[in-house]
């Protein structure tokens, strides 16, 4: 789950890290009585949206005056956002952030991901923080510094005194950077994130240590224990067949092929996206219907997937480990009589009453093309998707 970036900002005022004045606003008139509220010359006026790169998109300004930020807000309220996390298609701009100016000296870096590989949390940071972190990353990453967290101890201070130097922090400043990368660390633990980020972290000319931005991701499986984060989510920002998906605890997330797929299990679900694209066929989808896939979950993933006008074809892969492979034909049978599906249906499946499965949907009388292998399923559904030739 992600949160828009004045949120991220309330979760890390509340760990100590200090962050500009700013007022959220869904309207103009909203926006230019907030500028008044904080008062000072100078105002930032930010869209919020579940997107970075908005600077670069035209989503962030700097207003010198009331009737600026009236003017810059109008313009970036209902703008659809096209950013490089976006896609062409851009997000609806629907939120507005308005927040005091700042004295910038110096933009840094910092980020913090669970490294799976050392099991550890890795904190990173840069000295060439900004709008072209991605860049640095990319082809200058000598200049990102990681440390890697024992969770037992916890981000130390010489680990946190050693990021703030090797970034260019001076030393009399690296104290207040010390406070901030390990209030940083509180939050991203005790929040179960799974990524926590400041770009830019600032130098201030008063040689402060300011999060200008924020940026959180969390765990979707501790949000039970976080009632507060996910009071946050924001469901005009997410993609409406997702939200459809999860009521009916369905993983489901749409992607730009033409090949609809309908699997249990997340390893499977990501071998049968590769086998697709192998064969050189695009999945439209990931879709896990879980291990305990019942006919209505079968018959409401087939819904959602066809909400996709892209899908031309659709591939069943069942292994009936937990879940029988009867119980998935008739889920299969009936959500295709259901929707009155129109497009071609590979089904393969192997496991737990494999035979029983297979004799019903060829009973079943719909034009079902089985397979016996996930090759010749993914050749079948490929082929299928191109249509007559």
């Amino acid at each position: 789950m992600k949160i828009h970036e004045y949120q991220g900002k309330e979760i890390l005022k509340r760990f100590g890290v200090p962050v500009p004045r700013g007022i959220p606003c869904f309207t103009v008139d909203e926006a230019v009585s907030a500028a008044q509220a904080l008062g000072g010359p100078v105002w930032v006026v930010k869209a919020q949206i579940h997107a970075g790169g908005r600077g670069k998109g035209g989503g962030v300004k700097l207003a010198r005056s009331v009737d600026q930020v009236r003017e810059l807000s109008s313009s970036i309220l209902g703008m659809q956002l096209v950013t490089h996390q976006t896609g062409p298609e851009g997000q609806k701009v629907r939120r507005l952030l308005i927040e005091e100016g700042a004295d910038i000296r110096k933009e840094l870096y910092v980020g913090i991901v669970t490294d799976r590989a050392s099991q550890r949390v890795c904190v990173m940071a840069s000295s060439e923080g900004g709008m072209d972190i991605e860049e640095v990353a990319a082809h200058t990453p000598e200049k990102l510094l990681k440390v890697f967290v024992d969770p037992a101890t916890g981000l130390t201070d010489a680990q946190a005194d050693g990021l703030a130097s090797g970034i260019g922090v001076p030393a009399a400043s690296v104290p207040k950077a010390r406070v901030v990368l390990q209030a940083l660390y509180r939050a991203y633990w005790d929040t179960d994130a799974s990524l926590a980020e400041i770009n830019p972290l600032i130098l201030t000319g008063s040689g402060d240590i300011i999060a200008l931005d924020a940026k959180f991701n969390f765990d979707a499986n501790a949000l039970f224990r976080h009632p507060e984060i996910t009071a946050m989510r924001d469901l005009d920002e997410e993609d409406p067949a997702e939200i459809e998906a999860s009521k009916f605890d369905l993983a489901y997330i749409q992607l730009d092929g033409n090949i609809g797929c309908l699997v249990n299990g997340a390893g499977l679900a990501m071998a049968t996206m590769d086998t697709i694209k192998l064969f050189g066929g695009e999945p439209a989808n990931f879709l896990d219907v879980g291990g305990g896939a019942t006919t209505e979950k079968v018959t409401e993933a087939f819904k959602i997937m066809l909400r996709n006008p892209k899908v031309a074809a659709i591939l069943v892969n069942i292994f009936g480990g937990i879940m029988r492979c009867d119980v998935i034909a008739e889920g299969v049978i009936s959500a295709s009589r259901a929707v009155g599906l129109k497009v071609p249906l590979v089904v393969r499946m192997k496991g737990t009453n494999e035979d029983i499965g297979k004799k019903m949907l060829a009973d079943s009388g719909l034009p079902i093309i089985a397979a016996d292998t996930m090759a010749e399923a993914a050749q079948k559904v490929v082929a299928a998707a191109a249509g007559p030739r």
